[in-house]
């Protein structure tokens, strides 16, 4: 499935697109933004694989939405304005559906952002940024490198928008690199946990436990989110001693 949200200001211009959407088996529709700004918050918290946009909106217009990601995701332009065409195509969009649109252009479209998805797709299994050497490594991009990781070094995992925040025993600066938390977590070892939306942590570099913070050093005090509450307390419950 195709992850996507749709994005435009006009309440039955949203529904329509929307419903388009929901009829095309290979689309999932996760949010429906009626502003750009509604959406950036959305993806501060999730990714998606595509967006349908709108171009003329209030406050902040598609286009200069779609410019201001830092790694946007395929997107499709909608608007009533011929004129957008050229300029949509200059950010890499995969199609541009020119208002009022039916389902048959809807269709098109979907298709053409159908197959860059799966050319995406093939390109990660052939060069993926985050494929193993043995257990014990790992390989991300960051910048214009390929970086060697070794797990055991890697305190916690901090979530930035697209991007995440890999801090290593004994560096300064962490390492970015554009990479789902999913994604991750998936490939991280039992020796790490999720414990909040926004951060993995390794167990085994925990120096304290102070109520619904976990402290990593002086400086490091990490958030114990309301859905991770119960099975971080599981996993102190099973290594303490002392009296009940």
């Amino acid at each position: 499935m195709i992850r996507c949200i749709a994005i435009d200001d006009e309440p039955l211009a949203l529904q329509q697109l929307a419903a388009y959407i929901k009829k095309t088996p290979f689309l999932e529709l996760v949010a429906q933004c009626q502003s750009a700004l509604e959406a950036r918050q959305f993806l501060e918290q999730d990714t998606v694989d595509a967006i349908f946009c709108d171009i003329n909106m209030p406050d902040l217009n598609g286009m200069d939405f779609v410019k201001s990601l830092q790694a946007p995701p395929l997107i499709v332009f909608t608007t009533a304005y011929s004129e957008y065409a050229v300029e949509g195509f200059k950010v890499n969009a995969v199609d541009y559906l020119l208002k009022p649109f039916g389902m048959q252009d809807f269709q098109r479209a979907a298709n053409r952002l159908k197959e860059r998805v799966q050319g995406s797709r093939v390109q990660e299994v052939q060069g993926s940024p985050l494929t193993a050497e043995s257990d014990d490594v790992i390989f991300l991009k960051t910048d214009y490198r390929v970086v060697k990781i070794t797990i055991a070094d890697i305190r916690y995992v901090e979530a930035m928008s697209e991007y995440l925040k890999i801090h290593i025993e004994g560096e300064e600066k962490p390492i970015v690199t554009l990479l789902s938390m999913k994604k991750m977590e998936e490939r991280l070892p039992q020796n790490f946990m999720r414990i909040h939306r926004s951060y993995i942590v390794n167990l085994t570099k925990i120096q304290e436990v102070n109520k619904n913070r976990i402290i990593m050093d002086a400086e490091t005090y990490l958030p114990v989110g309301d859905m991770y509450k119960d099975a971080f307390q599981r996993f102190i419950d099973a290594k303490f001693l002392g009296k009940a």
